[in-house]
Order: structure tokens, then sequence, then C-alpha cells
């Protein structure tokens, strides 16, 4: 015996959907590294950080941008919105997962010497509190552990930038090399 289930027909009307909203996005094209000349890690963010260099896309795709920087040291501060809502209406992880990797990734290249460069080959994400569209300016700080001449780890955490509360902390293993072209 065959048994079907009847799906629920479903009528929208205008007035049931809500208005469209639309979010503009600029960027300057970015400049490598290693087209920024002979420079250490951190002269190379802190030139981003001044605006001598652009910011990376991704920062304003997603909302967040580098606040603060020192050797071995990032920190990037982001607003979440419904416009990074995944299906359940909260915030989707990676919004948190892309700061954490720039915050990890940012911190170690902080603390190489010029001519190299890295490239994140682990991300280990812990998600510990959901994100709403309303909730306040997250912070991301990340810290180098290690800096070695072929790899480099790093951890960090997303707090509340007013409350402090934890909403997330990760771990990264990065691959550290030579920028292509490096003397």
């Amino acid at each position: 015996m065959e048994r079907t289930m009847a799906q629920p027909t479903v009528q929208h009307t205008e007035t049931d959907t809500p208005a469209a909203r639309s979010r503009t996005h600029t960027w300057a094209p970015p400049t490598s590294y290693a087209d920024a000349g002979d420079r250490s890690g951190i002269e190379l963010i802190r030139m981003g950080l001044d605006g001598r260099l652009p910011s990376a896309p991704i920062c304003g795709t997603l909302g967040f941008r580098l606040v603060e920087v020192d050797e071995g040291r990032a920190v990037f501060e982001g607003d979440p919105g419904e416009h990074l809502f995944n299906p359940m209406g909260t915030v989707h992880g990676g919004f948190m997962a892309t700061m954490l990797d720039s915050a990890l990734g940012t911190s170690v290249m902080s603390a190489l010497p010029a001519g190299r460069a890295y490239a994140t080959v682990q991300l280990g994400v812990n998600l510990v509190r959901p994100v709403y569209g309303n909730t306040p300016t997250l912070r991301c700080e990340g810290t180098a552990i290690h800096v070695g001449r072929t790899t480099a780890t790093a951890e960090a955490r997303v707090v509340g930038a007013v409350d402090g509360k934890l909403y997330a902390h990760g771990t990264t293993t990065c691959a550290v090399f030579a920028l292509p072209g490096a003397g």
C-alpha cells in the first residue's frame, strides 16, 4: 500500500512579502604584499591600517575591519546584521570563522620578516554562542603562538566589544614561505 502525504499549499500575496533590501559594496583593487616592496609583515599591515595599502576586499564584503596590530597580535572588529543570516535567522558561522581566520593570519603575518608570507593550512573554529542581527559589534583578537621558518600557529577569540562575552574561539596552523619574486 502506497501512502502519500498531502503537501500544504502556500500562497503569498504582495502584502506577505517583506520589502527587499540591498547592500552596496565597493573596494579598491588589492595590492599584493609582493608588489608592496621589501617590507616586514608588520610594516605591510600598518600600511593597510593607515590607508597606504587598500584593505582586503573580504573585510568590506562581510563588514569587519582591522583596528589594531602589534608584532604577533591583530585585532578586527565586525558588525553583524541580517545580511549575514543563515536559514535559521542567525548570523552564519562563516562570518565568525572569517574574522577568526583574518585575525589569526594577520597575527602571524605581523611577525614575519620581509620577503616571507603565510597561507592557512588548518583552521579550527569553536562557535559557543549564537550571533543575531542585532548583536553589537564583535571584536576578534588573534595572537601568534609560534612563528618559525616553515610553520606558524596562532589562537584567537571573538568577544562582544562592549560586554566581553565569548562568541567563538579558534586556532590555526599556517605554512610560511618566501613571497614569489622576493629576493
